[in-house]
C-alpha cells in the first residue's frame, strides 16, 4: 500500500496484498487521514470483481457520512454493476472531478 497526501485528498495505491487485506489496512490507518478526501487507486490489480469492490461499503459508508468523499480508481470493473453507495471510476482524474463535484455540492447545503 503507498499512501500519498495531495492537499486535503489521501490518494492510497494497492499494489499486491488482496483487496481484504487492504480494506483491514486502511481501517487500521483511517485516523491518519479521517479528515481528508480519499481516493483508493486500484489500476495496477487486474479484474475486480463486484464482491471485492463491495468490501469497501462500510468504509466508503463511514466516511461519506463525516461529509467526505470516497473515491475507488479502476478500469477493471464494469461500472453497470457498481452499487450506487460507492462512487468507482476509470481515472484518477475524474475522482479529482468528483471529489471537487461534491465539494461543491457539500458548499452549497445538498
Amino acid at each position: 500500500m503507498i499512501l500519498d497526501q495531495h492537499k486535503n485528498t489521501a490518494i492510497i495505491t494497492q499494489e499486491k496484498a488482496t483487496i481484504v487485506e487492504l480494506v483491514k489496512k486502511i481501517q487500521a490507518l483511517y485516523p491518519k487521514f479521517k479528515t481528508n478526501n480519499i481516493i483508493v487507486c486500484l489500476t495496477t490489480l487486474s479484474k475486480i470483481s463486484l464482491s471485492e469492490i463491495v468490501e469497501f461499503l462500510e468504509l466508503s459508508n463511514t466516511h461519506r457520512a463525516s461529509k467526505l468523499s470516497f473515491v475507488i480508481v479502476s478500469d477493471k470493473v464494469d461500472l453497470d454493476e457498481m452499487p450506487d453507495e460507492i462512487v468507482v471510476v476509470p481515472t484518477i482524474q475524474e475522482a479529482y472531478d468528483i471529489i471537487e463535484m461534491e465539494d461543491m455540492e457539500r458548499d452549497l447545503g445538498f
